[in-house]
């Protein structure tokens, strides 16, 4: 690892923008005062917008001399006092992943405002002495993008802070599109930064979008250049308050926060992230800078944190869990699922979650004994309800009956509150080794950095909303920017509106450590040894490389996957038919065996997947990755996909 640190205090030039770039020189922030802009390529992706947040602590300045009206636009008097530059460029290897390696490359600027203060050290009149009000921006340059967000330095007597809100905007260039979505699993809707007509006739409606937030800025000028794509985000919200973008005015998005959040100095908040790419597939490839920006996890054994496939079980009844059991270890799948409902109704009080209800005619010691017996680990649903009452007995009670995972069911998050309880309960599930999928609202911001069991989380519009392909197509360029999505993978179900290839390539597409299959099927009572299904039992939930090859979002995505040797692709279309070349030069040179399956509706099949074989060159023996290769050309009917293997041929 390289460090480099250098250090200014009391700057003489303090009105002077502060800027920083990225180690390759793609990015620069300009920071002046409260205001920054963002560069990507020479070219404005971000214009002048506001930083700082906003502090109202009337209720609590009554024993400090604070002068009447601090907490009105709080930062607006803030000082610059000096700063701090930080290279580092170092590698980490996560305990699973995308990628067996991630690169931390970085340049890091802080800047320290100070409240009160002159800019030279002395205390404006009327302040209390025993103390600043301080404020730091953390500035970070990556290769893949920059990310910010306020730190609250420690003081003598741990100052409480009450933030009303955020200034934090983006004011981005005139004529830039956003892929807007209302909510969590919501659906998208491409839309201008501008207000749109109220339906109800009632004047124009300023949208607030979920995050991450893809946007398309156009060139600087008609017909000069191409337009970029950007992504919003935000990374590491472990104790704050969700953020989303609001609206504020024509082409100018505001940090909107859920409610308040009081914190007590030393203090960070989540940062903001700003990722571009001339290509949108560019920010697929470089959504690692979101678990970068989260906290390594500790330095234990986790050797217990085993991700996997997994199957629900249809219905709670004892022939029916142990026939899923049986499914699971046929087809290969480590996880069994006992969703909503064993312990009773999910949403009553009177449903305890330390037993099976009396009306099932099982208990769950004797299928987590049986699953045992078979290879395979259990997972269980259980409401917040339940575990915001209960988790303290739940956790050891699991543990002792052999529960690998929970579920954790109709999760309130956004505010404050809830955000801080449901990262505490991550935590202490950790202290059991109980492994966590998160449903329903929630979306990752990075934290199975910090919390490796945490595997997945909803938090998207999956198989248990049946979305068309435009919405599928779309989600790589948008969702998954921000981590696994669960979104419970169908494949018989009549509902899907899909071909079965699109379905098929979900499992290469689609990044969950815990991948549910069949959610809304009986495989073991539909003939589920259709050939294709082997692609579903051959690919891995994790892996050791991973490119976006090519695609546009709400078009099409071209996905490869590395799992030792063997690479695993996902082709899908929107509700277009489609003729993609896939490129095969990120392969080393050599000859491969290529496993495609793809929809043919000329069989006379059940599912209409036709299997084939074929051998491909790629390079020559002394031309390694980058050299060579050709493509592979598939056509992709509507609403379609591929699913295809490639094995090295080993002499």
């Amino acid at each position: 690892m390289r460090k480099s640190l250098f250090l200014l205090a009391f700057l003489p030039l303090l009105s002077m923008a502060q800027q920083l770039s990225s180690p390759d020189g793609k990015y620069t922030i300009s920071v002046d005062g409260m205001t920054y802009s963002v560069t990507y390529n020479n070219k404005v992706i971000i214009e002048k917008s506001q930083l700082g947040v906003d502090i109202d602590n009337r209720l609590f300045e009554s024993a400090l001399a604070v002068p009447r009206g601090v907490h009105e636009n709080w930062c607006a008097d803030l000082q610059l006092k000096g700063e701090e530059r930080l290279s580092v460029d170092t590698t980490w290897t996560p305990l699973y992943g995308e990628n067996t390696r991630i690169r931390d490359h970085y340049n890091q600027l802080v800047l320290h405002y100070e409240k009160g203060s002159n800019g030279q050290g002395t205390v404006t009149e009327g302040y209390d002495k025993r103390k600043y009000y301080a404020m730091d921006i953390v500035v970070r340059a990556y290769n893949e993008g920059i990310a910010f967000r306020y730190h609250f330095p420690e003081t003598a007597n741990s100052l409480f802070l009450h933030i009303t809100g955020e200034q934090t905007s983006f004011a981005m260039p005139t004529g830039t599109m956003a892929w807007y979505e209302e909510w969590a699993q919501g659906a998208y809707e491409k839309r201008s930064l501008t207000p749109s007509p109220s339906p109800k006739g009632e004047g124009s409606e300023w949208f607030e979008s979920e995050r991450p937030l893809l946007l398309l800025v156009p060139p600087p000028s008609e017909g000069t250049g191409e337009a970029t794509y950007v992504a919003l985000l935000e990374a590491a919200m472990k104790d704050y308050t969700r953020g989303k973008f609001k609206l504020a005015k024509d082409n100018v998005l505001q940090i909107a926060m859920y409610s308040c959040a009081d914190i007590i100095s030393p203090y960070d908040t989540p940062w903001r992230v700003i990722m571009a790419g001339d290509r949108a597939v560019d920010l697929i490839n470089h959504k690692d800078l979101v678990l970068n920006l989260n906290e390594e996890r500790a330095q234990e054994d986790w050797s217990w944190v085993r991700p996997g496939k997994a199957f629900r079980s249809g219905k709670l009844a004892k022939d029916a869990i142990m026939k899923s059991i049986d499914f699971c270890a046929e087809f290969g799948i480590p996880y069994v699922e006992l969703d909503a409902g064993w312990y009773g109704p999910e949403g009553k009080v009177a449903s305890d979650a330390r037993k099976v209800i009396e009306t099932r005619d099982f208990t769950m010691p004797e299928v987590c004994a049986y699953a045992k017996s078979k290879g395979i680990g259990v997972w269980v649903y259980v409401n917040q309800r339940a575990l915001y009452r209960q988790l303290d007995e739940l956790l050891p009670l699991y543990q002792q009956w052999g529960i690998s995972g929970i579920k954790f069911g109709f999760v309130h998050i956004g505010n404050q509150q809830w955000s801080t309880w449901l990262h505490d309960a991550v935590e202490k599930c950790a202290k059991y080794h109980i492994m966590v999928d998160i449903h329903d609202e929630y979306r990752p911001t990075g934290l199975s950095r910090t919390y490796p069991h945490l595997l997945t989380q909803e938090g998207i519009r999956g198989n248990e909303e049946m979305p068309d392909a435009t919405h599928n197509v779309t989600l790589p360029f948008t969702r998954y920017l921000c981590g696994p999505g669960d979104y419970t993978l169908c494949y018989f179900n009549s509902r899907v509106k899909n071909t079965k290839g699109h379905q098929l390539a979900m499992a290469a597409v689609y990044y969950s450590p815990l991948q549910f299959y069949f959610w809304y099927d009986n495989p073991y009572m539909k003939g589920w040894n259709n050939a294709e299904l082997k692609f579903w039992k051959d690919i891995p939930t994790v892996f050791d490389e991973s490119i976006a090859l090519d695609g546009q979002p709400g078009e099409y995505i071209i996905q490869a996957r590395r799992s030792g040797q063997d690479w695993f692709m996902g082709c899908m279309t929107n509700t277009e038919a489609r003729t993609v070349s896939i490129p095969t030069d990120f392969l080393p040179a050599g000859k491969y065996e290529v496993e495609i399956y793809n929809d043919d509706p000329t069989l006379d099949t059940q599912t209409k997947v036709s299997t084939m074989r074929k051998t491909i060159k790629v390079g020559t023996p002394s031309r390694w990755r980058g050299q060579g290769g050709g493509s592979i050309t598939l056509q992709l009917q509507p609403s379609g996909g591929a699913a295809l293997h490639i094995k090295p041929v080993i002499k």
